[in-house]
């Protein structure tokens, strides 16, 4: 039967690996889940000495089917309400349909199986949302991840996405200005290609609007050898700190009106839509039998609706609603 979420047991400890019996410490699953773990260590350190007052409380969970999970979350921060990073490492068998909600080729790999055969596989990512009380300052999301099913198959996806409620176009150039420093390192032809596809994957389709104003965004990727792909992973999860957090620490005490807050508890809302609706991982995650405490982790505290709202013509938020139907190019 597939796991549910009663599946999932608080243990008082991280164990040493969450790759219980899998592998040695040279396979790629191994290692992928040590650098993750210290990429958590690295963002949490860094969001707890921004905000001055808030702390993550972590909750270390087993899955009776197979891995477990390390969950930090901040609630009550002074700059943070909320800020949540995950590390969840999960294996066993999931159905069909789950496997191609995790990619875009998902058909592809279930291709020679029999109607209703399960798949078994592997996977190991670290995904994190913050939201900040100040709504000139924006929300931050990312995801790295790491992929296996049977027969030799695997593949790496991810990204770092922002969403302001304001647009500062500085702080924009900033934080795709550090991100495509980082995809030319790699591969001249990264930024235009992952930068499009964020545009393109975080779209509300009913609204007809971006959740945010992108980043970098790839899936699917095995096209190079593992250690290639991987060292491109890394450097991009431990860029989440050069590349947020001095447009945060910049923000954070800035004026603003109940009017502007309200405005960003809308774009909230917004955020609520896609991850409820759209998001791959989100999907994924309720498919597989996920814990769901953890999968929920990205949703703001508070978010508000209000009914056929219009923004001002030549508003603040008109200028950002702009970005949000027609996305721009940055750097």
């Amino acid at each position: 039967p597939a796991p549910t979420w009663d599946d999932h047991v608080a243990i008082d400890a991280p164990p040493e690996t969450l790759c219980k019996g899998l592998d040695g410490n040279d396979s790629m699953r191994r290692k992928f889940e040590v650098m993750l773990r210290a990429a958590q260590n690295k963002i949490t350190s860094a969001v707890e000495e921004l905000d001055g007052e808030g702390t993550f409380k972590q909750d270390v969970w087993e899955r009776e089917n197979g891995g477990g999970g390390i969950s930090r979350v901040m609630s009550g921060g002074k700059v943070f309400e909320k800020a949540g990073v995950s590390l969840s490492v999960v294996y066993g068998s999931m159905p069909q349909e789950a496997l191609a909600s995790a990619t875009e080729r998902g058909v592809d790999r279930a291709a020679g199986m029999k109607p209703g055969e399960r798949v078994p596989f592997f996977a190991c990512g670290l995904s994190s949302v913050m939201h900040p009380r100040n709504p000139m300052a924006p929300t931050m999301h990312f995801n790295y991840r790491y992929f296996e099913t049977d027969g030799g198959v695997w593949w790496f996806g991810g990204g770092t996405d922002i969403t302001p409620a304001y647009l500062f176009e500085e702080d924009m150039k900033h934080f795709h200005g550090t991100y495509k420093d980082i995809c030319d390192k790699h591969d001249p032809e990264y930024y235009a290609k992952f930068k499009k596809w964020a545009d393109e994957y975080f779209v509300i389709k009913h609204r007809g609007e971006t959740r945010g104003l992108g980043g970098i965004f790839f899936d699917d990727q095995n096209n190079k050898d593992p250690d290639t792909h991987f060292a491109f992973s890394e450097e991009c999860v431990n860029a989440v700190t050069e590349a947020y957090l001095p447009v945060v620490a910049k923000r954070k005490d800035s004026p603003f009106t109940e009017k502007e807050k309200e405005w960003q508890l809308m774009r909230r809302g917004r955020y609520v839509e896609f991850n409820l609706v759209y998001d791959r991982g989100t999907v994924f995650g309720l498919k597989t039998g996920g814990r769901i405490e953890s999968i929920l982790m990205s949703l703001p505290e508070t978010a508000r609706w209000e009914y056929d709202f219009k923004v001002e013509p030549d508003s603040k938020e008109a200028e950002i609603m702009d970005c949000f139907k027609n996305p721009r190019e940055w750097v």
